[in-house]
């Protein structure tokens, strides 16, 4: 759809539409031909809706920044009357809603165009995106041998692959920087509550998971974090406010930053080395804009954090699944084996572990609050590797602590990501690398909490310095050829 108009982004598209060159309907066609197109091979898209997408036009959209412009929602949260989800579950198939999310309403009133879902794994746990309730995997638009990631996997295959210029996501352990970094693209989490939850629920996840986007540019984030941010009416509890906007912070140089680099995990184990090549061209790159890079690690229980987010995510997967079996029995035919490894772990758990949990998470944070104390950003990968390929991270496991914690699991894969869900520290992925096979690799910057506009103040940066790569993928290229 991009190249079809000449855009580079959303924020493109949207001039388009203002300046009456091109018509919402229009792009609402371009992007259901390019799902056409593409999506069989991706199995990113699911739910259309484009007779709500139809009806939102004739009506007449809101007026802003992103009017026209056509969108998908993750098939997770986000809980909207005229979009049912299946959430990535056969168990929760077609669920339908009486209201809208807050996030959702702040969205619409962007002026998207939202005419669908894309695709996550059961639960939203995980770094692949290969539940069964959508009949296969889905797959990267740059290798399909290799997952997109999760859990917002279908949102970063259908953005990578020009069906959407931009989509919501969701993150919890990284579920918006993980297919950020595998497809190319760009992924910002917010500091803990910067965006609203309600009415549906009060938290994620003891406060670990917030929504975002995945976009082909810095600024189109800027802008749908502007129009979102904010708590919704009863919120538990709310972000630090904002100095000025995102959308000023990137128009506006950051002041030069003292950086951690991080060449290996967090525990200091050895990364896949183009893995870790990448990190250190970030690294000179950001000494070449005249920021001070210095190598380090924080002083922080790194493994105890994940010990106790393996069981907070298990105690609240359990929940949701006991309350959606409304007394039936847990069968493989309506829940697949991570979620069922998932109840069996929680019935382990003391009934104080929870809340004991909770503590030491809270505990940890303030850990990374004092990493920060003689750094302003912390640098490293985003993933150990390169993406993964299909089948490793599919839920046919019941072992649920193994997946996330074992030898090969989802934390060795992905080590750095969830620390930040756990701090509650905003965080972004940066497509700043590719693999000798051609997969993309992404950078992941950190910064302290409430830290929000200076640490996308440093992504516009190092957008401009030209050293930013999303493009096309060859499916997309092949279908244009």
């Amino acid at each position: 759809m991009l190249d079809r108009f000449g855009a580079r982004d959303a924020t493109d598209l949207a001039a388009l539409v203002a300046r009456n060159e091109v018509a919402p309907d229009e792009l609402l066609d371009a992007s259901l031909a390019a799902s056409a197109e593409v999506n069989p091979a991706l199995n990113a898209v699911v739910l259309p809706q484009e007779d709500v997408a139809r009806r939102a036009i004739a009506a007449g959209l809101p007026r802003g920044p992103f009017t026209g412009v056509p969108f998908l929602l993750k098939d997770l949260g986000c809980e909207a009357v005229d979009f049912p989800a299946h959430n990535g579950s056969r168990l929760l198939a077609n669920t339908r809603y009486d209201r809208d999310s807050a996030i959702y309403e702040r969205m619409r009133a962007t002026g998207v165009v939202t005419w669908g879902r894309t695709t996550s794994p059961e639960g939203g746990v995980g770094s692949a995106t290969e539940a069964r309730v959508y009949g296969g995997p889905t797959r990267n638009p740059w290798n399909l041998d290799h997952t997109p990631g999760g859990s917002s996997g279908g949102a970063g295959a259908a953005v990578a692959a020009g069906i959407v210029p931009f989509a919501h996501g969701s993150d919890g352990g990284g579920s918006v920087r993980i297919p950020a970094a595998s497809c190319g693209l760009f992924g910002f989490k917010p500091t803990r509550a910067r965006l609203p939850d309600g009415p549906y629920v009060g938290e994620g996840w003891a406060g670990m998971a917030i929504d975002g986007f995945l976009t082909r540019s810095v600024r189109d984030t800027a802008l749908m974090l502007d129009a979102c941010h904010g708590a919704d009416p009863g919120a538990p509890y709310h972000a630090p406010p904002l100095a000025y906007s995102h959308m000023d912070a990137i128009s506006r140089p950051p002041r030069r930053l003292r950086v951690m680099l991080v060449d290996t995990t967090f525990t200091g184990s050895t990364i896949h080395p183009e893995v870790r090549q990448a990190v250190l061209e970030t690294a000179r790159l950001l000494e070449s804009l005249g920021h001070h890079v210095s190598p380090d690690l924080p002083a922080a229980n790194v493994q105890g954090m994940m010990r106790a987010w393996t069981d907070i995510v298990g105690v609240g997967t359990a929940l949701g699944i006991r309350k959606a079996l409304r007394g039936r029995e847990l069968t493989p035919d309506l829940v697949e084996g991570v979620g069922r490894g998932a109840v069996a772990h929680a019935a382990t758990l003391q009934p104080t572990r929870y809340l004991e949990a909770v503590g030491e998470i809270h505990t940890f944070g303030r850990q990374m609050a004092a990493a920060f104390a003689d750094h302003d950003i912390i640098l490293s990968a985003t993933l150990a590797e390169p993406p993964a390929r299909i089948g490793r991270f599919n839920h046919d496991t019941e072992d649920y602590v193994g997946y996330r914690t074992g030898p090969g699991g989802i934390f060795a894969y992905s080590p750095f990501c969830a620390v930040f869900n756990a701090s509650g520290q905003p965080a972004a992925s940066l497509p700043l690398g590719q693999s000798a096979t051609g997969l993309p690799i992404g950078i992941h910057l950190a910064a302290p909490f409430g830290a929000d506009e200076e640490l996308i103040a440093l992504c516009a940066e190092l957008e401009k310095s030209g050293a930013f790569r999303p493009c096309l993928p060859p499916i997309r290229a092949k279908s244009l050829a």
